[in-house]
């Protein structure tokens, strides 16, 4: 399945010069319309105003984590179903565990290329379709 390069995305990262690297990653994997959070709590207005079709988001975070974002995203009627990619640095099984088990869609460890950042985008469309 292609992935729709106009789609909204959400990407939530606390570190700004990962976030501006990152952000670069997505572009090159194709998609053109990201908006850009630093942590859940920034994320959580932005999910009510806008219509997202998919969110990438760090696990580690201060003032809420991707774990705690996940789990309001789930439990909000209007996001529930939107697709969920995390990503972290960490390789730690219980934090991966814990993700899928709040309805993570997919997992990426960093360093990443734009290559598995778009793999994995692809992979979660075509699960959820």
């Amino acid at each position: 399945m292609a992935i729709d390069p106009n789609m909204p995305v959400l990407f939530v990262e606390d570190d700004r010069i990962q976030r501006r690297m990152i952000s670069s990653v997505l572009k090159n994997a194709g998609l053109t319309n990201v908006d850009e959070a630093a942590d859940g709590k920034e994320a959580v207005p932005m999910l009510e105003a806008k219509n997202y079709r998919l969110i990438i988001s760090d696990w580690n975070m201060p003032e809420m984590s991707g774990y705690e974002l996940i789990k309001h995203v789930r439990a909000t009627e209007k996001t529930k179903a939107i697709p969920f990619i995390m990503m972290t640095a960490e390789n730690r099984m219980e934090n991966i565990k814990a993700a899928a088990e709040a309805g993570i869609n997919g997992y990426i460890k960093k360093p990443f290329s734009p290559v598995v950042v778009k793999e994995k985008i692809e992979q979660v469309f075509k699960d959820k379709f």
